[in-house]
């Protein structure tokens, strides 16, 4: 399995597949999300102290299991002030950190909010954002991505951002976007044929939606830090999903649904790590027993528009 050691401080010492799986707080630093089960996992009330000792919890336990890459984002509502507050100098050292900017977060810590989040990558947003990213975590991350890029987002053809972010790179932090949506490999090879700032991505793969697998590669050549996000498709590649031909062929193997789906993706040639998104102690430990799939698992792709209308009806809850 892949490592990304080569991103981390000299002084990690990760050993084994858990080097190559991060945890992202998207489903931990807010009340509503679009996971199935969402809000059979967190705790009742969904208060925001009992999320910040949950997400507490969770990155203790990655901690002690060797993981060493945490992602977060403006709009994962308090997700980078519980990291934050969670950081100590020591435990810095040894991390690499992620996060996002280009939504906000409008939900005022409401699940059932009509709308949870506002997408803006203007120059303006980023420069307010920003300001609020260092204060929340204590410092730079090592990463910054531009959050959910498409491949018709004016943030590639604005010359004054991308100027700015030119400049954020020159001072040491890896910027780079996330993708979304059914043309990620589009958007993702527009932004490669700029002459920077982007060096690292972030995109949705997973045995269901496997159509920017051969962009991530090209952009692994190319010298960037590729991330996956939704390995388990927002809980479609769990128990919670029920009886699917995935979760079937998962217990035929005697491997729990999550582990395969998380070990397919770690098992991409060009993937440096791997996003956990888990909101349950018993969830995280069964991420990390990710498996190497017995074959190339085809049979359950989907075609990419498919797979993203699916996404689109998935409620916040």
């Amino acid at each position: 399995m892949r490592r990304v050691s080569q991103w981390l401080p000299e002084t990690s010492t990760i050993e084994g597949m858990a080097a190559s799986i991060g945890l992202g707080l998207a489903a931990l630093g807010r009340p509503g999300y679009i996971n199935l089960g969402h809000d059979e996992d967190l705790p009742a009330g969904r208060a925001i102290e009992d999320l910040r000792e949950r997400t507490h919890e969770l990155l203790e336990q990655a901690w002690q299991a060797g993981v060493r890459y945490f992602d977060a984002a403006r709009s994962y509502g308090l997700a980078e002030v519980f990291l934050g507050e969670w950081l100590t100098p020591e435990r810095r050292e040894q991390l690499t950190i992620g996060s996002k900017w280009g939504y906000t977060y409008v939900a005022d810590w409401r699940h059932d909010a009509e709308t949870h989040e506002v997408k803006d990558h203007s120059l303006a947003t980023f420069e307010r954002q920003w300001p609020e990213t260092l204060k929340a975590l204590g410092g730079p991350p090592d990463f910054y991505l531009v959050h959910s890029l498409t491949e018709d987002s004016p943030a590639l053809d604005d010359p004054k951002l991308l100027d700015r972010l030119r400049q954020l790179a020159d001072d040491g932090v890896r910027v780079g976007l996330s993708t979304s949506g059914p043309r990620q490999a589009e958007t993702l090879r527009k932004a490669l044929k700029l002459n920077g700032p982007f060096t690292a991505v972030q995109s949705t793969w997973n045995v269901l939606e496997t159509s920017a697998g051969a962009a991530l590669a090209e952009a692994h050549d190319a010298g960037w830090f590729v991330a996956v996000k939704e390995a388990v498709a927002n809980g479609r590649l769990t128990a919670k999903a029920g009886e699917t031909p995935f979760n079937e062929f998962a217990r035929q193997h005697g491997i729990t649904p999550d582990a395969l789906a998380i070990g397919a993706a770690v098992a991409q040639p060009w993937a440096d790590v791997v996003l956990s998104g888990a909101t349950t102690a018993e969830q995280l430990e069964s991420n990390l027993d990710a498996v190497t799939p017995p074959g190339p698992l085809v049979e359950f792709t989907q075609q990419p528009d498919e797979y993203w209308t699916e996404r689109s009806a998935l409620p916040w809850i």
